[in-house]
């Protein structure tokens, strides 16, 4: 999986899946004049491919000394270097890379800098609905497939004392649109319409679909 959040990591571990994390260095900043969809999307598949390229690259390596080591023991070579091999196989690898935004109007919300940061985006967030875009993206040796799951979340008013007390607490400034609906921001929404697990980060239905048929099954 090409992302180090602790939320994805629970959602997917929760599916049944038993993967590794490898967390994806790439630029996130928004192309001027990019759609929140296009930005979600793209991002998800420039994480995906990043990792599937530089695990790719290393498994190839291993798999080339395990070679070599098998080579200079007499007789076969062992089995253990033969297993490792497959399990490592580039062949067999996906990598799942997505990315997740909270949108209000056009206006694209991502992780707050600082507390301020924080509660002026849950001032424009108060009393209004919003959509919440997660971009997922499967890498496989035969290639990206993509797709954006949307969410539409509605806040009621959120008072000022409340909003001081969640931004004073550092629940907020790791999640984009500066909230977790699994956390305390959870008292503020009344109501979604879509998948609850999109807005924690990852849609697992869809993220299944897509695994699901990367394995061509």
């Amino acid at each position: 999986m090409a992302s180090a959040s602790p939320r994805r990591r629970e959602l997917l571990a929760q599916a049944g899946y038993l993967f590794e994390v490898a967390a994806a260095d790439v630029d996130e900043s928004v192309i001027h004049g990019e759609p929140p969809q296009t930005y979600v999307e793209r991002l998800a598949r420039e994480k995906a491919q990043t990792v599937f390229e530089r695990v790719s690259q290393s498994a190839g390596q291993r798999a080339g000394e395990w070679a070599r080591a098998g080579s200079q023991v007499s007789g076969a070579r062992p089995a253990a270097a033969g297993i490792s091999q497959k399990l490592v196989s580039p062949g067999a690898l996906i990598v799942l890379g997505a990315d997740t935004t909270v949108v209000i109007g056009s206006e694209i919300l991502a992780k707050p800098e600082d507390a301020e940061d924080a509660k002026r985006m849950l001032r424009r967030l108060s009393g209004r609905v919003h959509q919440v875009l997660t971009g997922v993206a499967a890498a496989t040796r035969a290639g990206v497939a993509s797709g954006v799951e949307t969410t539409l979340v509605t806040f009621s008013e959120i008072p000022e004392a409340e909003l001081d007390f969640y931004c004073a607490t550092r629940e907020p400034l790791d999640k984009a649109g500066a909230y977790g609906i699994q956390g305390y921001a959870a008292r503020w929404i009344p109501r979604i319409e879509g998948d609850y697990f999109n807005v924690m980060g990852l849609p697992i239905a869809r993220v299944v679909r897509m695994i699901e048929g990367a394995l061509g099954r």
